[in-house]
């Protein structure tokens, strides 16, 4: 493959990526039905949008997705997963806290009194699903960065990180159906179908096929 078509085939793969994860659902997002909301509360719901479909994303930049990223050289695919991982876990590590932020400039419930009955609002599937895909996130986050530390070895982590992303990808994807503010048919269209494919190719390639790829992160 020559030079100007990997370059090519990099800016349409960056061109389609950028369409899918980010373009589509802000379109979703501006074009959606949705009731009237301050401008706070709507950029916050547009960054947890976002962030979410970064972690979709996660899926498409990995071995699974060789394929589609032959054009590429692993490292930076690597470099690329793990800033995309880290700056968006840390989003969503505050996405609890930014729900209640637009109480502080309204009256009515005081902000924290309002968190702690989410939080212990347990016969809401949304809320219980939502607390355990923190949870793993959490966990997938910090396992990441103590991955050389503990102890096990490149085949045993790729199923342990692989498990918990499967799982954290269906039940975040079940919460954000669920209680998304700004879900409709479309998104919800869109989310099962992209976590559908992510998790297929995910499970190809971690448990299907076993070979030890050298320098990657999943």
């Amino acid at each position: 493959m020559g030079m100007i078509m990997e370059n090519r085939i990099r800016l349409y793969n960056g061109i389609a990526a950028a369409a899918i994860f980010l373009g589509l659902p802000i379109l979703f997002f501006v074009l959606g039905d949705f009731p009237e909301r301050s401008i706070l509360k709507n950029g916050l719901s547009l960054l947890t949008i976002i962030a979410f479909c970064m972690m979709l994303a996660q899926f498409y930049l990995a071995r699974s997705n060789k394929n589609i990223l032959k054009a590429h050289k692993m490292g930076k695919i690597v470099k690329y997963h793990k800033f995309i991982g880290y700056t968006f876990i840390a989003i969503l590590f505050f996405h609890p806290f930014l729900i209640m932020l637009p109480r502080y400039f309204e009256a009515g419930v005081d902000p924290i009194d309002a968190f702690t009955t989410i939080i212990t609002t347990f016969d809401s599937t949304g809320v219980i699903l939502g607390i355990i895909a923190w949870c793993l996130m959490l966990v997938i986050g910090i396992s990441s960065l103590i991955r050389n530390n503990m102890g096990m070895t490149y085949k045993t982590w790729r199923v342990f990180h692989g498990i918990l992303s499967i799982a954290f990808l269906v039940i975040a994807s079940w919460h954000v159906i669920d209680l998304g503010r700004h879900i409709n048919s479309s998104m919800t269209i869109y989310i099962i179908i992209l976590a559908g494919i992510g998790i297929l190719l995910l499970l190809k390639t971690y448990f299907i096929k076993s070979s030890k790829p050298s320098g990657e992160t999943k």
